[in-house]
C-alpha cells in the first residue's frame, strides 16, 4: 500500500509540469557513446515516447561520432580533428552519412515499438540548411546550420516525433556534415523552445568531478563565466554551456545538462521539483 501511495505521490507532482509543458516543445539532443549502448538507448527513447503521450512535442537531434569512428577504423580510413570536429572529406562525408542514416533508422524503429509516430530527418530531406564552416584549418564537408525547413516540421510535429540527423545541404546542393550540439542549440532559439536537453555520460557540471555531491543544479550565465575562468567548466562541457546560453539569449526558456545511464533521468528532470542534473537558466 505504502508503494502504491508514494508512486500517486509521484504522479500528483508531475501534474503541474505537464499542464504547463503540454504542446511545448522540447529539444533533446543524444549522441555520444550513450547512443551505442542499446540498453541506454531503449530506455532513453521510452522515456521520450512518455513525453509524446503526455502531449509534449519532443524533437530528437541525434549525433553518432563514436559510431561513425569505429565505421571508420574498420575501413582503415584516418579520423582527423580540429577543435574537436572531423576533417570530412568526399569519402569520409559518405560513411558519415551512411552510419547517421542507420541511427536514424534505428531510433525511429525504436521510438516506433511504443505506439508513437516518428519521422526521420536527413541529409536527402534537406531539412537542414547549411554552409561551408570556416575555421583555421580547412575542414572539408563540414558545415554550420543557417535554416531549417519549417513547413516541413510543421506538417508532422502535432502527430510525430522528429529525429534529426546532423546533415545540412547548401543552396547550391552540396551536403555537410553538421555537429550534432550545434544543430540542437539553433533549432531551440529557431523554435523558442521550452527546455533545450542535453543527455550525456555524466551527471551535469560538477565542481569536482570526482566528487558526485558536487553537482551544481543550477547555474546563470554569469555563473558559468565565472566557473569557465575558475577552470571548474573545461574541455568538452565549454561548448555545451556557451551553447545552452546562446539558445536561451535566442529565445529558449531553459537549457539541461543530465546522465542518461541514469534509469529514466529524462523525467525525472523534467517532471520532478528537484530534477537531476544542472539546469542553466537566463
Amino acid at each position: 500500500m505504502k508503494e502504491a501511495i508514494k508512486k500517486a505521490g509521484v504522479l500528483i507532482e508531475a501534474l503541474p509540469y505537464i499542464k504547463n509543458f503540454h504542446k511545448k516543445i522540447i529539444i533533446i539532443k543524444y549522441g555520444g557513446s550513450i547512443l551505442a549502448e542499446e540498453r541506454i538507448r531503449k530506455s532513453v527513447l521510452e522515456d521520450i515516447a512518455f513525453l509524446r503521450y503526455t502531449g509534449i512535442r519532443p524533437i530528437l537531434v541525434h549525433g553518432g561520432g563514436p559510431n561513425i569512428s569505429e565505421k571508420l577504423k574498420g575501413l582503415k580510413m584516418n579520423s582527423d580533428f580540429v577543435d574537436g570536429m572531423r576533417i570530412t572529406n568526399a569519402d569520409t562525408l559518405k560513411v558519415v552519412e551512411e552510419e547517421l542514416n542507420r541511427l536514424n533508422d534505428i531510433i525511429v524503429k525504436e521510438i516506433e515499438v511504443h505506439g508513437i509516430k516518428a519521422r526521420g530527418f536527413k541529409g536527402k530531406d534537406k531539412f537542414l540548411a547549411a554552409r561551408k564552416k570556416k575555421s583555421k584549418k580547412d575542414l572539408g564537408f563540414v558545415g554550420e546550420v543557417i535554416g531549417f525547413n519549417g513547413n516541413m516540421l510543421n506538417s508532422i510535429i502535432s502527430e510525430a516525433i522528429p529525429v534529426v540527423c546532423p546533415m545540412g545541404v547548401s543552396s547550391d546542393g552540396v551536403k555537410f556534415n553538421i555537429n550534432a550540439d550545434e544543430a540542437a542549440f539553433f533549432l531551440a532559439s529557431q523554435l523558442s523552445a521550452e527546455k533545450l536537453v542535453f543527455l550525456t555520460n555524466v551527471l551535469g557540471v560538477m565542481r569536482d568531478p570526482k566528487d558526485n555531491d558536487s553537482l551544481i543544479s543550477t547555474l546563470s550565465k554569469e555563473e558559468i563565466e565565472e566557473l569557465i575562468e575558475d577552470k571548474v567548466i573545461d574541455e568538452g562541457m565549454i561548448p555545451k554551456v556557451k551553447g545552452a546560453i546562446r539558445a536561451i539569449e535566442g529565445g529558449a526558456r531553459k537549457a539541461h545538462i543530465i546522465d542518461a545511464k541514469i534509469p529514466h533521468a529524462l523525467l525525472l528532470e523534467i517532471f520532478t521539483d528537484e530534477g537531476i542534473g544542472t539546469e542553466i537558466v537566463s
